[in-house]
């Protein structure tokens, strides 16, 4: 089933014929390879990986899937199609890496829900674009189309970075955010509770949901004898992770993983402030795949460790798994959840 925003794609096929078309950012369906049967060829770059798995198997020498923040080479397309992202500032950089990878004179087309901001995309095209047309308005959805008209600059991830210092309880670090990856500049509440009620962790550690790697530069400032494994789903993510961990000289592992799926053998200890919106909705599943998956993964005697909001029903999924809850700390917000894998309880 295609998403709205797929839809109007396909409702406007014929921009794309005899094409070799560029898709970035795209959504939860099989719009790269629907659009084969209109363009020559399709490379599509996702930025969240479980689309990008979804697609995988298909790759071909017509469709070419990539999972990064970028392309892997310089090549030019006829067409770019950008689903517009939730983030609004994520959307420039999606725009500029498209006109980078615009032949001269090649067509921008923008996709989005209506509520997702797609609106103000006049204000955002930049100079090397001529005006965008509206050319669709339909199943909630807008798509518009441009022309590159000039050289797009060449993408430095220096130029879409903001960077700040971040006061922990285990001291100051400095934190990399890259566009699109959310950030408050400050140590959010949640965040915040996990890190002034640590454990003492040793050996191999899984952050799961790294983000920008708040939590994990923070454990490795107290712990730096651990060894971290970093994971998340989002491209933007990891690219931030990287660049946090070098901005404080620590060493960790940073790959994608759609939820523990791709993470190896069994870890000393796993700790996040898990995601648990699935899109825009929050899912209770997410939670509760994580607890049971986090289970499997722990060696007999691994820490567990997440916060979450008290809204949130764990306790029952995490008493289910691991024989018994253990919430070391709370406020009216969020809760600690720590305990130790007893082998006797899987």
């Amino acid at each position: 089933m295609l998403t709205n925003p797929s839809q109007v794609i396909l409702r406007n096929s014929n921009l794309f014929e005899n094409q070799n078309v560029l898709v970035i950012n795209y959504e939860d369906d099989r719009l790269p390879k629907d659009l084969l049967e209109h363009a020559n060829k399709v490379t599509a770059l996702a930025l969240d990986f479980h689309h990008h798995l979804q697609m995988e198997s298909e790759t071909s020498q017509e469709l070419s899937l990539f999972f990064s923040h970028c392309l892997p080479n310089e090549e030019l397309f006829d067409t770019a199609i950008i689903y517009y992202p939730k983030a609004k500032a994520l959307a420039a950089y999606l725009i500029n890496l498209a006109g980078q990878h615009l032949k001269p004179g090649g067509q921008l087309v923008v996709v989005g829900e209506n509520k997702s901001g797609i609106r103000s995309l006049a204000k955002q095209i930049p100079s090397y674009f001529d005006k965008p047309f509206k050319r669709d308005n339909a199943r909630h959805c807008l798509l518009y189309i441009c022309e590159l008209i000039d050289l797009a600059p060449k993408i430095r991830l220096d130029d879409w970075v903001s960077q700040y210092q971040l006061e922990t309880p285990q001291g100051e670090i400095t934190v990399c955010n890259l566009v699109g990856v959310f950030s408050e500049k400050r140590l959010d509440e949640g965040t915040k509770l996990l890190l002034s009620n640590l454990p003492k962790m040793k050996g191999r550690v899984l952050d799961f949901g790294c983000g920008a790697g708040v939590i994990t530069a923070a454990l490795l400032k107290e712990q730096p004898t651990l060894q971290i494994e970093c994971v998340d789903i989002n491209a933007m993510a990891l690219a931030s992770c990287e660049l946090t961990l070098k901005a404080n000289n620590f060493i960790a592992t940073t790959y994608p993983s759609d939820g523990l799926d791709q993470t190896q053998d069994k870890f000393d200890g796993i700790i996040s402030n898990p995601p648990f919106h699935d899109g825009l909705k929050s899912t209770s599943e997410i939670a509760k795949k994580f607890v049971s998956d986090s289970v499997i993964k722990l060696r007999r005697g691994g820490v567990w460790h997440i916060v979450a909001n008290r809204h949130l029903a764990y306790s029952d999924t995490i008493e289910a798994n691991f024989g018994q809850v253990n919430v070391i700390a709370e406020n009216n917000k969020y809760k600690i959840y720590s305990n130790k894998f007893n082998k006797q309880t899987r």
